[in-house]
């Protein structure tokens, strides 16, 4: 898969059996959809449900952030602010093929959610660990 931002190749990396689309490059993340809800219920944060249904529903970003295509269908994708107000802004492919993570944003919105969920520092934990090895994040 090409990155959707600085257009180098993507590598997979796999944790509890999610396959995510990695950029070394520019360290941004593809998660196809479902990957998300995977990752969380994974960490124990399922009550945290992320579906690309629900982002879709979510107004668009106000940004002067260019827009960006999504590497699967190459249309350009929905910005907007998950995990609340104060949350991160991502993008999402409008024809539900998946969700862009910057370099750093999925880190935030785990910080993000596990703050929300009561008693789920172990979580927050395992999940940041994971995305500091793999990622470097």
């Amino acid at each position: 898969m090409i990155c959707p931002v600085c257009k180098k190749d993507m590598f997979v990396v796999e944790y509890k059996q999610i396959e995510l689309d990695y950029c070394h490059s520019c360290k941004g993340v593809w998660f196809d959809a479902g990957e998300l809800e995977l990752l969380l219920e994974a960490g124990g944060l399922k009550e945290a449900k992320q579906t690309l249904g629900d982002v879709l529903k979510l107004p668009e970003a106000r940004t002067s952030e260019k827009k960006r295509r999504c590497p699967i269908c190459t249309i350009n994708m929905k910005k907007v602010v998950i995990g609340g107000e104060k949350g991160v802004m991502i993008d999402a492919c409008i024809r539900h093929d998946g969700l862009w993570f910057d370099g750093g944003e999925v880190a935030d919105l785990i910080k993000i959610i596990s703050a929300k969920a009561t008693g789920k520092k172990e979580t927050e934990s395992e999940i940041m660990g994971f995305l500091k090895d793999v990622f470097g994040g």
